[in-house]
């Protein structure tokens, strides 16, 4: 029962690390430089239609993410 109890309390704190660090994201969004406004992003303008494509800023999010995800599951190992 114990280390069920242990795996549970593990569980609670990462998942409360990663609510906040989305959260802190979300808050300062607008603040961080140069997100959603990469070199290679596709931005397409002509009379009223806008078409954005933040294909870099995705791909940078992604391995940013995914080292994140392998250093949290190394962990919890």
């Amino acid at each position: 029962m114990e280390v069920f109890d242990m795996n549970i309390g593990r569980l609670f704190i990462i998942m409360g690390v990663i609510l906040v660090a989305v959260g802190l994201i979300l808050t300062f969004w607008q603040k961080i430089p140069l997100i959603g406004r990469l070199p290679g992003d596709i931005y397409f303008e002509r009379g009223n239609f806008r078409f954005y494509f933040p294909i870099v800023t995705s791909i940078l999010l992604s391995l940013i993410l995914t080292f994140i995800f392998h250093i949290v599951s190394r962990i919890s190992k």
